[in-house]
């Protein structure tokens, strides 16, 4: 007998969280698991007492559900989900619903999207961010893909989301001090708490964790796709770089022996105004970095011909969400005075902002240089700032020397779109190559 509202396949700790979730706001949630066990094992324990129901096969799971039917896919993401996928086409009618909320790449959305669609499955790709407590208590959902679908969804999901403000869901289509001023965010406020949190011999627990970060490749996809459209995304690309060289542990341990920085010296200046620096250093440059991604978020919409929100897509990320941050607010606000902003460095806030911000940005960023300390993130938003300020910048040296060495042509400043060819050697001919923008 049909009698539940969504099923949800991967009993993971995000998939069981989220399951409970939906049951804490009304809704019946059917559970399955590749591995049936575990259907059992959630049931009895962290389910029981709830009307959660389990299923222990796909055939069982798609009887239980009412109609148009609801199947959220919380599974690794690639070849898992098309083949789940590939398991349910065949138990499905037209207008049945799946959804993949395993933060799949971009394209593979867009594919499963429109090949359901020629089967009359009307496919959903979500986000989910906030991590294990975020599905339990209220995540960041970013749900896109096939709009016919969102009516039917719509309740679960904004009913299950982060709520902000005066309750605004965040859900929609498309350092303790530090996090009392414009920092106000989740991931100041878990440094805060990470920074104090004491092992239970009574020690710091942060210097003992071993200095190599892992990732699980959203920031890559980033990193790719602003490469592919030409978008500075410069601080996602460093973050992930800092990462990637993070890694090299051992290399690293090799390297501290015998590669040399500069001598260390005792910081004598005012700590306190000092700290302040850094954190309008901090301040400028998350601005930097939510300003390149909104130009990635615009650029994509050009190409693929979408029609984005942008002061709701930020609205999304205000709670449960890992980049939860109070001035994404003033995003909104930036959009809403002009909904064709090409930068939010040109809004009057943000603006003004980081012009607040500026002296104390060089002053860490010179200091920390000085001293030997890696900051890429800090040091690639300045430089992003800088050129993005310039009128004029050195690339016409770039330019000159690719039309130098490979024929590639460049524009003269006076007449733009007229692509020339210069024999710098005179022997090098005058025929030039094909010219293409990276």
């Amino acid at each position: 007998m049909a009698q539940a509202d969504i099923a949800l396949i991967g009993l993971a700790v995000m998939g069981q969280n989220l399951i409970l979730n939906m049951n804490d706001h009304g809704f019946v949630v059917c559970a399955f698991n590749r591995t049936v066990s575990k259907v059992d094992d959630f049931l009895a324990n962290e389910a029981k007492g709830t009307k959660v129901v389990g299923a222990q096969s796909l055939k069982e799971m798609v009887s239980k559900l009412k109609k148009p039917r609801r199947i959220i896919l919380l599974v690794k993401a690639g070849q898992a989900v098309d083949d789940f996928i590939e398991k349910l086409v065949p138990l499905l009618d037209t207008g049945d619903i799946i959804i993949d909320g395993g933060n799949s790449e971009y394209r593979d959305t867009t594919r499963r999207c429109r090949d359901l669609k020629a089967k009359g499955i009307l496919f959903v790709g979500s986000g989910v961010s906030g991590g294990e407590d975020g599905a339990r208590y209220g995540p960041s959902l970013m749900p896109g893909g096939n709009k016919e679908a969102w009516p039917h969804i719509q309740a679960i999901f904004q009913g299950i989301a982060a709520k902000v403000g005066t309750g605004e869901p965040c859900c929609d289509w498309a350092f303790q001090e530090w996090n009392k001023t414009e920092l106000d965010s989740f991931l100041i406020e878990i440094t805060a708490n990470i920074l104090k949190f004491q092992d239970t011999d009574g020690k710091f627990l942060l210097p003992k964790i071993r200095d190599s970060a892992g990732q699980k490749g959203t920031g890559k996809w980033t990193a790719i796709s602003a490469l592919e459209y030409g978008v500075p995304v410069t601080l996602i690309g460093e973050a992930v770089f800092a990462r990637c060289l993070s890694s090299l542990k051992d290399e690293r341990i090799q390297a501290s022996k015998k590669l040399k920085g500069p001598q260390k010296i005792q910081f004598e200046g005012d700590k306190k105004s000092f700290l302040e620096d850094i954190r309008k250093a901090l301040y400028a440059s998350k601005i930097i970095s939510y300003a390149q991604g909104f130009m990635l978020l615009r650029q994509a919409a050009t190409e693929f011909g979408w029609t984005l929100n942008y002061g709701g897509i930020a609205l999304m990320w205000r709670g449960g969400c890992i980049i939860r941050s109070v001035f994404l607010g003033k995003i909104k606000d930036a959009f809403d005075r002009n909904p064709e902003l090409q930068n939010l460095l040109l809004d009057d806030f943000f603006k003004s902002a980081v012009e607040n911000c500026q002296a104390s940005w060089r002053r860490a960023v010179s200091t920390g240089v000085q001293a030997g300390i890696p900051m890429p993130c800090f040091t690639t938003a300045l430089s992003f700032y800088d050129g993005y300020r310039h009128e004029m910048l050195p690339a016409n040296l770039i330019q000159a020397q690719r039309d130098y060495f490979g024929a590639h042509t460049y524009e003269l400043l006076a007449k733009p779109g007229q692509f020339l060819h210069t024999n710098w050697t005179g022997h090098g001919g005058s025929v030039s190559s094909s010219s293409y923008n990276a």
